[in-house]
């Protein structure tokens, strides 16, 4: 049975999803709402999965293989995705690890993805990660190199469904969520990935599909 104070966790983030999508004219179950579970450990994943709570995001590929394919042989309805950066070198693990690559950002990786996808005989949806604000830190391609890397991953045969963001953190938000969604509705990508702990609401309004929320469902992260 599910914790009750995790099962309130869980509640009161979709709650906030349904009242945003219902601010956009929009319906609650239009988004994934992705439990971002890295630095957690098993034990504190199994009671959200108990809540009902079926997608979830790591980081790392390591971690992940550290600690999910357990979890997955005990409940194979679970959808893992990646959300933090690859390393190409790390194609193959987590092509057959992960159900969803959130961060595919130039043509080394997906030349890497691709190949991994071959010899696995299986492909996770993918979505680009553009980093809009150009903020050296950060993975994800410019805006200018969105529609050729487009291009590169479809004629690899990736399935890309959509795009990711990280906005800057010391700005407002919503604006980098409009031009992402702008750029999603010029290339016909409907999915967008975007939205997080502090800021999910607003990219729920703007037209998320998939949010990713980790402190709000697990508590401040462990330090690693």
């Amino acid at each position: 049975m599910a914790d009750s104070s995790v099962q309130e966790r869980l509640d009161k983030v979709r709650r906030a999803i349904e009242d945003a999508a219902r601010l956009a004219n929009r319906e609650g179950d239009e988004v994934t709402l992705i439990a971002v579970s890295k630095t957690h450990p098993a034990e504190a994943i199994v009671p959200l999965v108990e809540a009902g709570q079926r997608d979830f995001g790591e980081n790392r590929v390591q971690e992940a293989a550290a600690k999910w394919p357990q979890l997955k042989a005990r409940h194979p309805d679970v959808r893992l995705h990646l959300v933090g950066q690859l390393q190409s070198n790390k194609a193959d693990e987590a092509v057959a690890l992960f159900d969803v690559i959130h961060s595919v950002d130039r043509s080394s990786l997906i030349t890497a993805l691709a190949r991994a996808a071959d010899k696995a005989g299986r492909r996770p949806d993918c979505f680009l990660q553009v980093n809009l604000a150009e903020e050296p830190q950060k993975g994800g391609c410019t805006v200018g190199a969105l529609p050729g890397l487009l291009g590169e991953a479809r004629d690899a045969g990736l399935p890309v469904i959509g795009l990711m963001c990280i906005p800057p953190a010391d700005l407002e938000p919503a604006p980098w969520f409009a031009l992402l969604a702008e750029h999603g509705r010029r290339l016909d990508l409907p999915a967008l990935s975007m939205g997080m702990t502090a800021d999910y609401p607003t990219a729920v309004t703007i037209g998320a599909t998939h949010v990713r929320i980790g402190t709000a469902l697990f508590g401040e992260r462990a330090t690693t």
